[in-house]
C-alpha cells in the first residue's frame, strides 16, 4: 500500500526532468578538465547526493582513441550521463565504445543505461556481481528513487556488465593499451583502476578521495592503505580519484586519504583492544588533523563507528584460529 502511494506521489515527477530542463531550471555545472593528451574527467560536487544537484557528486573521466572513447565510470543519474555524452561530443563525434567501472557504487552506476542505449561495452570486476543481486542494492535504488527523484525514477535500472574479469586486465582501443587492475577488496570487495601508459593517467575510483573525507563505510580498510601504497607506485602525470581534483602530486594528497584511514584504524584500534565503548572512544579521539576538511561532518563519526566495528570483527577472527 505505501509503495503504491509513493508511486502515485510520484507519478508527476516520472517525465519532469524533461519538464524541469524545458522551465530553464539550471542543472549543476559539469566543465571538463583535460590531465593527458587524449585523458579528460569531469568532477562531482562535494555534497551528498540531491535532487538539485541530480547526484552529481563523483567524477567520471574518459580517453579519446582512434577506435572511439573510453569513458570510467558512468556518473549518478541517466540525465548526468547524458549530459557527459554532450560534453564528449564537444571533443569528437568518436562513439562511446567501452565503459569501466571502477566499483558499483550508485553515484557511479545510475548513469549507465544511457551509455548501454548508446552501444558501449561495460567492463567491470565480477565481485560486484553478489551486490548487483542484493537487497541491499534493491533498496538503494527504491529509496533513490524517492530521494533523487525525478534524476532517479522508475525507468533506472540497475546495468550489468558485459565482461566481468577476476584479474589484471589489459584493454587495447584504437591501438592504446588499458591497464585494469584488481585493487580490492578496499573501498569495495570490487575495486579496479584504469592505468593508460600512453598518457601516464590514473584513475583511481574510490580508492582515492581528494582533498575531502572519504566515506570508508564496511570497506576493508586494511587492504585498501595497502592498495594506496600501490597507487603511488605508477609513473604519472596525473590521478584522477573518485571524488574531488585530479593530481598532479600523488604522494601528497594519496597520502591525506592513507593518513585518515591509519588514524581510524590506530585509534579505534586501540578503544577496541582496552574495551573503551565507541562513544567514549569517539569523544576521546583527536580528529584536529582531518576536522577542518569537506565532508568531515557528514562522514567522519560513522567512519570511525564501521572502523570499530571491522576491528571487532577482526579480533574476533584472530581468537578463532
Amino acid at each position: 500500500m505505501r509503495s503504491t502511494l509513493i508511486r502515485a506521489l510520484l507519478a508527476p515527477m516520472l517525465l519532469a526532468p524533461l519538464a524541469l530542463l524545458a522551465q530553464g531550471i539550471a542543472e549543476p555545472p559539469m566543465k571538463v578538465e583535460q590531465v593527458g593528451p587524449h585523458s579528460y574527467y569531469v568532477q562531482g560536487l562535494t555534497q551528498l547526493g540531491s535532487t538539485k544537484n541530480q547526484n552529481f557528486i563523483s567524477n567520471a573521466g574518459f580517453v579519446i582513441t582512434p577506435a572511439g572513447v573510453v569513458v570510467v565510470d558512468a556518473l549518478g543519474s541517466p540525465r548526468l550521463a547524458e549530459r557527459l555524452t554532450q560534453a564528449i561530443r564537444q571533443l569528437t563525434d568518436r562513439p562511446v565504445t567501452h565503459v569501466i567501472l571502477t566499483h558499483y557504487h550508485a553515484d557511479h552506476i545510475y548513469g549507465l543505461q544511457h551509455f548501454k542505449q548508446q552501444g558501449a561495452q561495460v567492463i567491470a570486476h565480477g565481485a560486484a556481481q553478489e551486490y548487483m543481486q542484493s537487497e541491499t542494492a534493491r533498496l538503494r535504488l527504491e529509496a533513490s528513487r524517492t530521494d533523487l527523484a525525478p534524476w532517479i525514477n522508475e525507468q533506472t535500472r540497475l546495468v550489468a556488465a558485459d565482461t566481468w574479469i577476476d584479474s589484471a586486465t589489459t584493454l587495447k582501443v584504437g591501438g592504446m593499451v588499458f591497464e585494469l587492475d584488481r585493487v580490492g577488496p578496499s573501498h569495495t570487495p570490487e575495486d579496479i583502476t584504469v592505468y593508460v601508459p600512453s598518457e601516464k593517467v590514473l584513475f583511481a575510483g574510490d580508492l582515492f578521495f581528494n582533498g575531502r573525507l572519504p566515506f570508508v563505510g564496511k570497506a576493508n580498510s586494511s587492504q585498501w592503505i595497502r592498495s594506496l601504497d600501490r597507487l603511488l607506485a605508477y609513473d604519472t602525470h596525473a590521478v584522477v580519484p573518485g571524488h574531488g581534483p585530479a593530481s598532479t602530486d600523488p604522494k601528497k594528497d594519496i597520502g591525506m586519504t592513507r593518513d585518515y584511514l591509519r588514524h581510524l584504524r590506530q585509534s579505534m584500534g586501540k578503544a577496541v583492544e582496552e574495551f573503551v565503548p565507541f562513544d567514549e572512544a569517539y569523544a576521546s579521539t583527536d580528529w584536529r588533523a582531518f576536522e577542518g576538511m569537506p565532508m568531515f561532518g557528514p562522514a567522519n563519526r560513522m567512519n570511525a563507528y564501521n572502523t570499530y566495528l571491522l576491528i571487532e570483527e577482526e579480533t574476533l577472527e584472530k581468537g578463532k584460529r
